[in-house]
């Protein structure tokens, strides 16, 4: 409905819309959950996030310059203590705040594998907010009334997604990914 509402729009004020425009617009408007984006991974592949269909996911910002960067070790932790289980993190740096993510992808990589061992799929540097916000972070964050929307406050912002792809909670930086409270709500979701 809101993307013919677009086109309509976009007929009526004589602009021409590129296809790539429409295809991330569709995407935006018609994302029933986060199975229908595909970003690129840190080595620059494409990912589609339907890889993991089925599982439990946490979805995280992350910048290795941080004060909340050595939640690397936690969320490395946590993933590999559910992962057997149907439960994937995954990492998109973003260089949103405070120019906390300088690094190129590969210098990214190097500093996850080196200096906190992460094996959870780590993806290419993306912006998380801002007009040049990734499709991805428009969908986690818009408003759905479900109390979990706004706009990501700083790096490390957690998001749950349960195996239908759909998000159900929203953890802000501060709360460590071995918390009680997110692994409270991990394992509730991994039992349904």
């Amino acid at each position: 409905m809101r993307l013919s509402c677009l086109l309509l729009f976009a007929r009526v004020r004589g602009y021409l819309l590129s296809g790539a425009l429409l295809i991330m617009a569709g995407s935006l408007f018609a994302a029933s959950g986060i199975y229908t984006f595909t970003l690129n991974s840190i080595d620059g592949k494409p990912a589609p996030l339907a890889e993991y269909k089925g599982k439990v996911i946490l979805v995280v910002n992350v910048a290795s310059q941080c004060g909340f960067t050595p939640q690397y070790s936690a969320l490395e932790s946590t993933y590999e203590k559910y992962k057997d289980r149907g439960f994937v993190i995954l990492g998109f740096p973003a260089n949103n705040f405070g120019s906390q993510e300088p690094g190129t992808n590969e210098e990214i990589k190097t500093f996850c594998t080196r200096k906190y061992s992460v094996t959870f799929p780590m993806y290419a540097k993306i912006s998380v907010k801002g007009a040049d916000q990734a499709p991805l972070y428009a969908y986690l964050t818009k408003d759905t009334g479900s109390g979990i929307s706004g706009d990501i406050k700083w790096n490390f912002t957690k998001f749950l997604v349960d195996r239908n792809g759909n998000v159900v909670q929203r953890f802000e930086s501060a709360v460590t990914p071995d918390s009680k409270e997110v692994v409270s709500a991990i394992e509730k979701q991994l039992k349904q």
